[in-house]
């Protein structure tokens, strides 16, 4: 079989098991995190609250490293791709898919909004009144504003402030400009797949912190809600679980297996680690660089991983559209002024634009939402602190929904674009090919950049590709 030829290169059969039973420790490990987190959460509220800063600390370690990331995976796949048309070729498919999801989503939250119609029947308090206030802050930012925050005050900046679509613009730039000078800017491209490297590697090195982030994201969390909030609005949360889940499921299940012929659930286990790290921080930006890794390990070129997976992170958000929408109807309810259909087909085009560009990060959806009602039904607004005290639990599911809605769209964009391995996808999915948990790189894996030059097909570049 294939899948039992030893590597030429060296790697064991034996070593690449050492790797990953080291790795499914650590993830052991993380799961008695968040059980011991909920734990004191319930048993020591006020010393759970004081934990907060460890999951905080986690998440920014991780956030760190997203910047570095992004700029060297979408360098090097710009820079080393012929043609600049495919590169924009890919990004217009990208944008053109997250639109028709986006809307898709938004349209979905609506649905289910209406039939489970969960507002009814609570009643809005001056502390509530004054925490939705305080959530406009931050939310609602024009659309000439958010286009003109992509650009970065200079060259290094977006590395400094941590913004994804500046790094995004800054890589894009430096990209097309080696990628102009030719065999020129082959060393330089060189150097930066060093660094990619170094950068993954620190990256494994900060993964070892997660069980420590965990404990203390789960303990403040239910420290700081307790059961009162979770047991009088269970009905939103298990409606907008139930939605997220069906959408990722039946919506994108269903578009993954038409489209590229892969089995949705076969994808999710693939990335079960990283649902695992999501749940434990609320932040789908914790996973974002092992997405980006994962993503070329299973065989999309790196060009288009470069492009769809940053880009969908700030516009391709389909949990967060499906909170905005059953949010804004349940806050209307709650406060007794229920919104027509007009004013229902109104706030999903105003929210189609005001979803872009909300962070995956905790609060982010919460802001936007806040944000939106103030431009839309200012009236509206008090309501939201309705939803304060659960919306940490609800962004679990915004993230996890938003993680799983751009790997989708990079397997898509990648076999609409002809640029991923379908061979390599099997052999991954199937486990014959397992992801290198030390390194967190994809280099050697996957097709090259010029996938339609380069990119194997048959057999025997499998197991070349693979190393197994």
């Amino acid at each position: 079989m294939a899948a039992q030829t030893p590597p030429s290169g060296g790697i064991t059969e034996a070593t690449v098991t050492k790797k990953r039973d080291r790795t499914h420790f650590l993830y052991i490990a993380v799961i008695g995190a968040v059980v011991l987190g909920v734990i004191v959460g319930f048993a020591a509220p006020g010393v759970a609250v004081e934990l907060k800063p460890l999951g905080t600390g986690f998440v920014n370690l991780i956030k760190m490293m997203i910047s570095p990331i992004i700029f060297c995976t979408i360098v090097l796949g710009v820079g080393s791709v012929r043609k600049a048309a495919k590169v924009g070729a890919v990004g217009g498919l990208a944008l053109g898919y997250f639109m028709v999801m986006s809307t898709v989503a938004l349209a979905i939250g609506l649905v289910v909004g209406n039939l489970l119609d969960p507002g009814s029947g609570l009643h809005l308090t001056d502390t509530v009144r004054d925490a939705g206030h305080a959530q406009t802050e931050g939310g609602g930012e024009s659309l000439p504003e958010f286009l003109l925050g992509m650009i970065p005050t200079t060259l290094v900046s977006a590395f400094t402030q941590g913004e994804v679509l500046q790094t995004l613009v800054v890589a894009l730039l430096v990209g097309f400009g080696l990628q102009a000078l030719g065999s020129a800017g082959e060393p330089v491209l060189r150097g930066v797949g060093h660094i990619q490297k170094l950068v993954f590697r620190v990256l494994s090195m900060i993964m070892w912190a997660a069980p420590v982030g965990a404990f203390g994201a789960i303990a403040a969390v239910v420290g700081e809600t307790g059961l009162d909030a979770l047991k009088s609005l269970a009905i939103i949360m298990i409606g907008f679980y139930t939605t997220c889940l069906l959408f990722v499921i039946v919506v994108l299940g269903a578009l993954l297996r038409l489209v590229a012929g892969v089995n949705i659930f076969s994808l999710l286990k693939y990335l079960a680690r990283e649902f695992l790290l999501i749940l434990s921080t609320s932040s789908s930006e914790s996973a974002l660089p092992r997405l980006i890794a994962k993503m070329e390990h299973l065989g999309v070129s790196k060009p288009v991983v470069g492009i769809t997976v940053p880009t969908g992170y700030s516009f391709n958000l389909d949990g967060t559209a499906i909170y905005l929408t059953m949010s804004s109807l349940f806050v209307a309810e709650a406060m007794g002024k229920p919104l027509s259909l007009g004013q229902q087909i109104s706030l999903l085009v105003f929210m189609i634009i005001a979803s872009k560009g909300a962070a995956g990060v905790t609060g982010a959806g919460l802001a936007t939402l806040a944000g939106g009602l103030q431009s839309h039904r200012p009236e509206l607004v008090d309501g939201v602190g309705l939803i304060v005290g659960i919306d940490r639990f609800m962004s679990e599911a915004r993230a996890m929904t938003n993680f799983a809605g751009n790997a989708v769209a990079t397997v898509l964009v990648g076999t609409w674009t002809k640029e991923i391995d379908k061979v390599r996808v099997a052999e991954v999915l199937a486990g014959r090919a397992p992801f290198d948990e030390q390194t967190l790189s994809a280099d050697g894996h996957g097709p090259a950049p010029e996938a339609e030059v380069v990119g194997p097909r048959d057999g025997t570049s499998v197991k070349k590709v693979a190393g197994v």
